[in-house]
């Protein structure tokens, strides 16, 4: 039925019906792999802010180009490429180095007005800006699998499809990320440590 989300059809018939005119059948696509596009852009390019504008990028070269799928069933796959492709030319445009995600400018933060819970969620955002810091400092595959694994909630068996390869290498990635993440919090907690005794 034209004009209705179909939200139970496989991707394979929403690219079929895509190609064949129905455009919002590719905004059903879009919204369900626009959560796994931020984080493959994410884990490419380490910055959440043009990580964002990246995915958008993906989703529109992938509305302009869907005629060149040569097989629905690897709609993934194929939008996973593009995204590469999209953070890659993206990569190579910056003539100086990476900015890391921890000294980026981004707008003046909004200080609530006093009351209980203010110092509370100043630091809450403090932890998750220094959580996401080392989270972007992993190495590239298990910093991929991390953010798919957290960004768009897919199972074991969806990440092995998207990446080619297996569960069980999925499940490695996911155990590297989480040991090389807790081993650099515990060095940041030693050093804040540390230097707080030297005051």
């Amino acid at each position: 039925m034209r004009g209705t989300r179909d939200e139970t059809a496989p991707d394979a018939e929403l690219v079929r019906q895509a190609v064949g005119g129905r455009s919002d059948a590719y905004g059903e696509l879009a919204r369900r792999w626009a959560p796994r596009v931020m984080a493959v852009c994410h884990a490419r390019v380490r910055c959440q802010a043009s990580a964002a504008d990246l995915a958008q990028e993906t989703l529109l070269r992938g509305f302009r180009d869907l005629g060149t799928l040569k097989s629905a069933e690897k709609f993934g796959a194929w939008l996973r490429g593009i995204a590469e492709r999209v953070c890659l030319d993206w990569l190579k445009s910056k003539q100086q180095t990476q900015v890391p995600f921890t000294r980026l400018g981004n707008d003046p933060p909004t200080i609530p007005a006093a009351g209980d819970g203010v110092g509370a969620a100043l630091e809450q955002a403090d932890e998750i800006k220094k959580l996401m810091a080392e989270v972007e400092a992993l190495p590239e595959s298990p910093r991929e699998a991390l953010m798919l694994f957290y960004y768009s909630e897919m199972t074991y068996q969806e990440m092995a499809e998207l990446l080619g390869v297996s569960t069980a290498t999925i499940n490695a990635r996911l155990t590297e990320a989480r040991a090389l993440l807790r081993r650099r919090l515990a060095q940041t907690q030693t050093r804040s440590q540390r230097a707080t005794h030297e005051l």
